[in-house]
């Protein structure tokens, strides 16, 4: 199984480790629910006394971003949600849990997968040996190791008989048969053969596809009519995001192409993420030299690492995840620039409606964007 909380098998690495760059191969579940908090056995040094916030409110041992408005979290094995008061308003009685995404939330009990509203109500029986959240009004269901989709009445719209599946996305989803990859539409209907050895989902009305023939071992992307737009010609590509897709060249190199295979930011920096609310956090040499650009490649603002090396994370709600490398330690910068929250923190998540979920001390809680942890409003 790989689709509550506790079970993910892909762990969190710390992005520094991790680089984000290239995603996993669509494996249904993996991608669709929250992924688990920072793999065992990475060890933080304590940063000096005076940068770490002290606060009743970190006591969970795992917590996971808000999604409309509530957020999982567990204590004492146990999965339930809290509001951004804190108050926990669906009781912590799961044995899983995902985050809400269009009004429900998979919740795991007895051993079986179901969804839950926004009260705690039980709106789609727990029988499901997997389940993803819903995206475009359809989630990923999982039985006798074969998926498909329903709806949020829990009517079966697409039977479950794919080897792997992912999320819905500008109407199409990727799903395995046979050993290759096609899509279909929300009826189940075949849209664009399979015939991929590795396909992703939909954004910006593209798709990053691998073509793994003898000839070409390369990453390319088609539009929604299974033709290539960009030729396969990349060692690595990532989504198109604000128009920009992130490549990568056999030399090590990052740059950003458009819609139309052209670069528009050249393959140069050493280290790259995702354009995000029109930014894009860059570094050309060293880890301790990044900035933002603009979609043109526009420098807009250097950032103040101090000399110290680190990763920064795409844009989330306006912040950027800055993590040092000196003690795996984790705090936030703004589109300005400017460090907001200090790297104090174990782990991290990307803020997501006002907030973020962090890690202090070995337990997990709540800061906004000013630092303060939920409780102290």
């Amino acid at each position: 199984m790989n689709s509550s909380v506790q079970t993910t098998k892909q762990k969190r690495i710390p992005v520094a480790v991790k680089k984000y760059f290239r995603l996993p191969v669509i494996t249904s579940l993996t991608i669709a629910l929250v992924a688990i908090s920072v793999a065992s056995g990475w060890k933080a040094s304590q940063p000096a006394a005076g940068n770490i916030p002290m606060a009743p409110q970190f006591k969970y041992d795992e917590a996971y971003s808000f999604r409309d408005g509530l957020a999982p979290v567990k204590l004492n094995g146990k999965y339930g949600f809290i509001d951004k008061t804190g108050s926990e308003v669906i009781p912590l009685i799961y044995e899983g849990a995902s985050t809400f995404s269009e009004g429900l939330a998979v919740v795991k009990t007895n051993g079986k997968y179901g969804f839950i509203d926004k009260k705690g109500k039980l709106v789609i029986p727990a029988k499901f040996e997997d389940a993803g959240r819903f995206f475009e009004g359809l989630a990923l269901i999982g039985l006798n190791g074969k998926y498909g989709y329903i709806d949020k009445t829990g009517k079966e719209v697409v039977a479950p008989k794919y080897d792997y599946a992912s999320r819905f996305s500008e109407g199409l989803a990727a799903v395995k048969s046979a050993g290759k990859y096609g899509y279909i539409d929300k009826t189940g209907a075949e849209k664009i053969p399979f015939r991929y050895d590795e396909a992703h989902e939909f954004s910006d009305g593209l798709a990053r596809i691998y073509a793994a023939d003898p000839r070409v071992k390369k990453w390319g992307f088609i539009d929604k009519t299974g033709r290539w737009v960009i030729p396969p010609t990349f060692d690595q590509v990532n989504n198109f995001s604000n128009g920009r897709a992130r490549v990568r060249s056999v030399e090590g190199k990052y740059g950003y192409v458009d819609k139309a295979g052209k670069y528009k930011i050249e393959l140069k920096y050493q280290h790259a993420s995702d354009f995000s609310e029109q930014l894009a956090p860059v570094a050309m040499s060293d880890y301790s030299k990044w900035s933002f650009i603009d979609t043109t490649g526009k420098e807009v603002v250097a950032l103040s690492m101090d000399g110290r090396d680190g990763d920064v994370r795409a844009i989330a709600d306006g912040m950027a995840m800055l993590v040092l490398y000196s003690g795996w330690k984790y705090g936030f910068v703004d589109k300005a620039g400017k460090e907001v929250i200090p790297p104090a923190y174990e782990d991290a998540f990307d803020f997501s409606e006002g907030f973020a979920a962090v890690k202090l001390n070995g337990k997990w809680g709540f800061i906004d964007k000013a630092g303060k942890e939920i409780g102290q409003h």
